[in-house]
């Protein structure tokens, strides 16, 4: 039975479109080549910051994260960044008196705005809150402690086979991989995924009827 279900972020409750399209403008190139160089290196299983380096190879991301905020052109979160399913999802799930938690590879800054939004959910939190990322199994110790429920009884949903599904599986969690975004879209037929997903899924929606009995 599932007692507790954790979703990713990126591609999972929220789009990614305006994210990279903040960084496009700040470094004044366009959309589309920040874009393709993102899905590039992801194909290439590499971290997606590194489309950032192709761009400009000598970026210190960090320091230029910040010079973003002071400028007044850093990260920002609304209703429509968010996925049409997720709050119907995540309120019927709590509904069923499933715990929800939110908990993906994230900035602070992005679980501040995320808990802005009041989504139905019992925690939001994110890596750089935690200090500690996907796919390391301390960010799943922390997220099945979020989520009050055995390893066993928790099911982790995400779009990235190695940041989540085959992660989160070698941490002892149930899994869903989410076919939406370009990584999963890009991976949904990947035998990894095949191996290490409990579910696959189109839509959030689906989960309410797949995880009750």
């Amino acid at each position: 039975m599932i007692r507790a279900v954790i979703f990713d972020v990126g591609e999972t409750i929220v789009r990614d479109d305006r994210y990279w399209a903040s960084w496009a403008d700040w470094l004044s190139i366009p959309r589309h080549t920040l874009s393709a160089l993102v899905g590039a290196v992801v194909a290439q299983g590499r971290d997606n910051a590194d489309a950032l380096r192709l761009v400009r190879p000598d970026i210190d991301v960090a320091a230029e994260y910040q010079a973003r905020e002071a400028a007044g052109r850093g990260e920002h979160l609304d209703d429509s960044d968010l996925y049409d399913d997720v709050r119907p999802a995540l309120a019927e799930l709590r509904r069923l008196g499933v715990r929800v938690v939110i908990a993906g590879n994230q900035t602070a800054r992005a679980g501040e705005l995320l808990r802005a939004l009041n989504l139905p959910a019992d925690v939001v939190a994110t890596s750089g809150e935690w200090g500690v990322a996907k796919p390391q199994p301390e960010f799943f110790q922390r997220a099945v402690e979020a989520g009050q429920a055995a390893p066993g009884e928790t099911l982790y949903v995400g779009d990235h086979p190695a940041n989540d599904t085959i992660a989160a599986a070698a941490a002892g969690l149930r899994t869903a991989h989410l076919r939406r975004g370009p990584w999963g879209h890009l991976w949904a037929t990947d035998p990894n995924v095949a191996a290490t997903a409990d579910w696959r899924i189109d839509s959030l929606t689906e989960l309410p009827t797949l995880i009750t009995p």
